[in-house]
């Protein structure tokens, strides 16, 4: 978490705010900095968060990020 943290530019504490929610709405600068370390495409990223069956959550990103996320 400490490496994708620096490498997009923001805290480790913020990303771990932003992961466990306690960020409701982080700014889109930050996402997408963040999308950028992990190898997501803001589409694909976007398209996750709007599943049709409500189901998306930090886990599926996580997922699809190959548990980079994962502290």
């Amino acid at each position: 978490m400490l490496g994708t943290a620096l490498a997009a530019g923001v805290s480790p504490e913020t990303l771990r705010k932003i992961e466990s929610g306690r960020v409701a709405t982080p700014a889109f600068p930050t996402i997408a900095a963040i999308a950028d370390v992990l190898g997501l495409s803001l589409d694909a990223l976007w398209a996750e968060v709007n599943r049709s069956d409500g189901a998306a959550g930090p886990a599926d990103v996580e997922r699809n990020a190959g548990g980079l996320l994962v502290s």
